[in-house]
């Protein structure tokens, strides 16, 4: 539930991955700016891969901002999610927080 921010559920879908099914929330605001939750079970982490991907076995709450749409991600309790949204980094922690609290 974003709406103390603002946004309200406007859709969803659920998805495949290789290490079981996904879900995609999208939520809007009054203004029409859209957010993204995914989530589902995280892949193990392969060996060589870089230390700062969370594996399925560890609980980790980061932030991403390569390309045009930043993220906050996070591990926890066997499942991986991923809040995404063109917003500035406070008010997209804001959300990954809400996010955060309401599904663990």
């Amino acid at each position: 539930d974003l709406s103390s921010q603002g946004y309200t559920l406007v859709g969803g879908r659920l998805l495949p991955g290789e290490t079981g099914a996904r879900a995609q929330f999208m939520f809007e605001d009054a203004a029409g700016e859209r957010v993204t939750l995914y989530l589902g079970p995280p892949p193990a982490r392969p060996a060589g891969a870089p230390t700062t991907a969370p594996s399925a076995s560890e609980t980790a709450f980061r932030f991403a901002s390569e390309g045009p749409v930043p993220s906050f991600y996070w591990v926890d309790q066997g499942f991986g999610y991923a809040i995404a949204g063109k917003l500035p980094r406070d008010l997209l922690l804001k959300l990954a927080t809400l996010a955060y609290r309401d599904l663990s």
